[in-house]
Order: C-alpha cells, then structure tokens, then sequence
C-alpha cells in the first residue's frame, strides 16, 4: 500500500533504548509491577496534570477498573452511542447498564441536551469521550451539572492522549480518566492503558483490582473480586519510549491536518470536520464528511485498488446501538442496555437516521465519514498523493 492508514514509529536510538532496557529486566527477572511500571504512571502524571496515574493492560481494563471503582452495579451509565465497542462493554462487564445517547455533529461527542433528557432516578454517571481527540467545548458545562446532580463524569480519552481544551489536558475533567496505548493510537505500548484521577480513592482501589484484588502484591489475601489487569515491564518500557516523542508526534500530526484542512477547503463532497477554536486537538484522526450521494464503501474501495490508499477506521462505521452483541445482550437495539438482557425503553427502535431512531444524529455522522491518513511518519507528499486521489475518487463518483 503505497499510503497506509497508520504507522508507528520508533525512532533507531529509541529502539536500542528499549532493547537495552528489555535486556535488563530480562536480566532481573521483574517482568511486572517493577521500576519502569511505576516510572510510566510518575511521568504520565505530569505530562497529563494529574495527581494519580494508574498502569494496566488495556485501555479497555482502564475503563472497566474505574466503573467498578465508581460504582456503577445495577445502574444506569449515559455512554454516546458512537464509540467503541469497549466503553459500553467495560460499564456491562462491570455490572451496570449502559444507556446510549444521541451526539453532537460538529464535534463527534456526546450532545449535552441528549444528555440531559437522558438522565434518569437509576443514572449514576455519564462516561464522555473525546472521538478523533477532539473535547467537546461542552464538556465543563457537562462535568458542573453532572457534578451537581451528583453523578460521576469518566473520560475515555482513548484517542486524546496531549489534547486540551482552553489549556486544560484531556483526562483532567472528570472523576477520572482512562487511555489507551494500542498500537493504532498516537502513542503505544504495544499494548496497555492508563487511568488517572485526582481522587486517592479512585487510585487505590484501582491498585487492588488490577492485581487480582489483592491487598498487596507480596501476600494472597483478597479484597476486590480483581482481575489480572497488570501491565507488564516490557509494555511499560515500549510507553515510556513513545511517551518522550508525544509532542513531537502531535507537531507532525497537526502539519499534515494543516496540509488537508488548506488543500480540502473547496473540494465538492467532501467537508472537514472543523475543530472547534479553544480545542487543541491532537489529531488522532483527521474527520471528513461525505455528501450523502456519495458512496462511503465504493469510494474507500476505489482509493485502496486505485491509487492504494487506505482510510484509517471510521469512528465509527457502526454506532454501539446497532452492534449485534448488544442486539443479541437487548433483543433490539433501545438505548438501555443492562446485564439482565431486558428492554426499557420506549417507543421501541424503529433504524434508520430520522425514521423513529432516538439516535438519528449518530446513524447519520457513522454512516457517512472518512478518516483520512494521518500520522507521526506522514510526510507532505503522501498527504499531497492522498488529497490528488481523494480529488479522482471523489470525481469518479459523481
């Protein structure tokens, strides 16, 4: 493929670095829980600006950890419907119910209106996330009435990692926030994901659960039904190496969403998502939407066969509450979601975008945008190459 959705990189004197450091745990024989576990939280906290950091082996597990931590059994948890499977899955997991909402066109998240007319006596938080590393500037108007209701606020900033909005980090908002270190995400660990919080309660519990429940790793009494959630020395040495370079990997990000955003003002069908102005995005995915006759599938077919060009994952193709596994958890896709596998939700889904669906709002944005490729490695050229075919595509279509 001559320009691929994504690319990691690691630099040749980041590559020794990991190597030498793999040796010496290799040499050790501490291959968890050890120095550079705890040197990856130390140095997350100051890059994000929190208090706490917690290290484990998902981001996935980030969120399920902290859901179990917040309390969420048995109630209801507001989560937009157009995210990844692994944020309604984590608050199911961890006992609670999920109940979708509709969101915000211009800025991918949650709608905080939806929100509120989401709210019900059984709610006890509401999980927002930062799609495509964009806040969405209602997201301090969401914490204070949450806040004042009494209701948690969670971040998944998965894809934020180095956003901010009005200065502030992402995963600072809320109660408590997780991260991802996937392979496709701005920075890696291979695998592993991190949870940061301000709240000691929140960090301390998160200890327990992540080792099994254990009330400490040197005995085998336990206190939380934990799991195996711990994040490797290996993983933590790949994050701390990625960690270095995350402004750096934004920097080069933001030159090639400049390039699109310059190069993409007038093209016919296809429109930027604008970023909105005291958002600083870290460009995890560079957003366009397509004009409704334009075939989202053909299109991408085209630009791969074609011109072998590949269009990073949509966020996302599919929203949460059309996924057959919940379908299959609910019977139908309602926007309450519980362990139970029950219905309540009324009037029942109709499908389709308008058509009776409480979400037309994310069947309509998850059926028709592209992200274009954007990363680290990306040089002007292949953006260039990308915006030439994307021009032919887009014309043959027509």
């Amino acid at each position: 493929m001559r320009v691929p959705p994504a690319q990691v990189y690691f630099a040749d004197t980041d590559r020794q670095e990991i190597l030498s450091r793999m040796d010496e745990v290799l040499s050790t024989g501490q291959l968890t829980l050890g120095k550079y576990g705890r040197e990856l939280e130390e140095q997350f906290c100051r890059r994000v600006g929190s208090r706490y950091a917690v290290a484990v082996n998902s981001g996935t597990s980030a969120i399920e950890i902290a859901m179990r931590v917040l309390g969420v059994e048995g109630k209801d948890v507001l989560v937009p419907t157009n995210t990844f499977f692994a944020t309604p899955a984590a608050v199911l997991h961890a006992g609670g119910n999920v109940r979708f909402v509709d969101v915000d066109p211009d800025t991918f998240a949650m709608d905080f209106d939806a929100l509120r007319r989401a709210v019900t006596p059984n709610t006890v938080g509401v999980i927002v996330v930062h799609i495509a590393g964009i806040i969405t500037p209602r997201l301090t108007d969401i914490c204070d009435w949450c806040h004042e209701r009494g209701l948690f606020v969670f971040e998944d900033a998965a894809h934020a990692h180095g956003s901010a909005l009005n200065g502030q980090p992402a995963g600072t908002f809320g109660d408590a926030a997780s991260f991802s270190f996937y392979p496709t995400k701005v920075i890696t660990a291979a695998e592993g994901g991190m949870i940061v919080t301000d709240l000691k309660h929140i960090r301390d519990e998160a200890l327990l659960y992540r080792d099994q429940g254990k009330a400490s790793f040197t005995t085998n009494v336990h206190t939380r039904l934990g799991y195996n959630w711990r994040l490797s020395e290996p993983h933590a040495i790949i994050g701390l190496s990625q960690l270095k370079r995350l402004d750096e990997f934004i920097a080069a990000r933001r030159a090639i969403a400049r390039f699109y955003d310059e190069r993409l003002r007038d093209l016919p069908g296809v429109t930027p998502l604008p970023i909105p102005v005291n958002c600083r995005s870290n460009y995890y995915k560079y957003i366009c939407l397509l004009a409704p006759h334009i075939n989202r599938a053909a299109l991408k077919q085209t630009l791969r066969e074609r011109y072998g060009v590949g269009l990073s994952g949509e966020v996302y193709e599919l929203p949460c509450h059309q996924q057959p596994v919940f379908q299959q958890l609910c019977g139908l896709p309602p926007p309450l979601l519980g362990k139970e596998g029950g219905s309540r939700h009324s009037p029942p889904y109709q499908g389709g975008a308008g058509g009776g669906s409480p979400f037309p709002v994310a069947e309509d944005i998850c059926r028709r945008h592209i992200c274009l490729p954007i990363s680290a490695r990306m040089t002007v050229k292949e953006a260039a190459y990308v915006v030439d075919a994307l021009l032919e595509a887009v014309a043959s279509s027509q």
